[in-house]
């Protein structure tokens, strides 16, 4: 998925974020076959308002090719959603690239942010509004 700056790197980097306390990596599987996954990152109490404006960074989402079109993914974020909050997550966000990825996230009810940067949508949830699905006014990246 995406941009791999030294492939050797990333599979010498992957298994340490896997069991990182502050990440997490979902897969979803199918008969023993991985059809895709999730990597999101708790970045901690806030240094100014501590856990009431915690945040969590969704880093990856990512379904195979085959098996997009059938929940894969949106099972994927409902399971992120879920650790974030268990985690006393109040944000999530992340970016998501204009041709694939907005579309995709747009189709599962989030709601992109105004802005695009370098061909990026920036996407927010706020837990603290539970039905809300949209990027915070004030909140920025």
């Amino acid at each position: 998925m995406g941009f791999v700056e030294d492939e050797a790197e990333l599979a010498a980097r992957f298994p340490a974020f896997c069991v990182h306390p502050e990440w997490v990596v979902l897969g979803a599987f199918r008969d023993g076959v991985l059809l895709g996954y999730a990597a999101a990152q708790d970045y901690g109490p806030h240094l100014r308002s501590g856990n009431s404006h915690r945040t969590a960074k969704l880093h990856d989402l990512y379904t195979a090719p085959d098996a997009r079109g059938q929940g894969v993914g949106r099972t994927l974020m409902r399971g992120i959603e879920a650790w974030a909050q268990a985690r006393g997550a109040r944000y999530l966000f992340w970016y998501a690239n204009l041709r694939e990825a907005t579309p995709a996230y747009e189709r599962m009810g989030y709601m992109p942010g105004a802005e695009v940067q370098e061909g990026y949508r920036f996407f927010e949830v706020d837990f603290s509004e539970r039905t809300a699905r949209q990027p915070h006014p004030e909140r920025g990246s």
